[in-house]
């Protein structure tokens, strides 16, 4: 739905050529991002994602990269359920293994959010974003969409600014909308090169009951 809104959507004062660079193409079947069986693995696990760094690793670190008011992406408002690119919160990280960076992280949240829908997002510092959202029974997450990020995406070149080692033209992402009292904030995590070296040595998985609800938004 989001997808079919973002084809349809104007954009004034902007060229086609620059929508199409800012744009990332999402989908809902990881199967049309080209990636490996074990990068799969990785984007399609809907249980925390910090959780399972962590059992990768001896020192498990969220590096804090900005958090502030920004204007939200050309890919991103749609989703969010504004009209048009406008200012969010945004909170940037890197997710790092042994001091190595695995994952980028970037979050928006549309300001007409409150301090009781997302009460602890201004205050997360260094925390785990994940780790709050997964342990609040009030956090329910929608569908898990895949794209690939290539060179002209604004989200790939803030990684290379910040982790200049990372040489890809393209790198494979997720993102899904998570819901809290009527609220919504849109996560979006990018998978860098050297999450292919982590070994998992996760608990056995949880029972059906146990795990997160799936909530499918228009």
């Amino acid at each position: 739905m989001a997808n079919k809104l973002m084809r349809d959507v104007s954009m004034p004062n902007c060229s086609k050529a620059i929508r199409r660079s800012a744009l990332a193409h999402w989908v809902e079947h990881v199967n049309t991002v080209e990636t490996s069986p074990a990068m799969q693995d990785w984007l399609c696990n809907r249980n925390s994602l910090t959780a399972r760094l962590v059992a990768c690793c001896q020192q498990f670190r969220v590096q804090r990269l900005s958090q502030k008011q920004s204007r939200c992406l050309v890919d991103e408002f749609v989703e969010i359920g504004l009209s048009r690119p406008a200012k969010v919160h945004e909170r940037e990280v890197l997710l790092r293994c042994d001091g190595v960076a695995m994952i980028y992280g970037h979050t928006v949240v549309p300001l007409s959010a409150t301090a009781s829908q997302w009460p602890l997002f201004r205050a997360l510092g260094e925390k785990s974003l994940g780790s709050t959202l997964f342990n609040d029974p009030l956090v329910k997450r929608g569908v898990l969409s895949y794209a690939r990020l290539h060179a002209s995406h604004p989200l790939l070149q803030r990684i290379k600014r910040e982790v200049p080692e990372v040489t890809a033209t393209s790198l494979p992402a997720r993102r899904s909308l998570f819901w809290r009292k009527g609220a919504c904030l849109l996560v979006t995590e990018v998978f860098l090169p050297t999450i292919s070296s982590l070994t998992l040595k996760e608990k056995a998985p949880l029972e059906l009951s146990q795990q997160e609800p799936l909530v499918r938004t228009a």
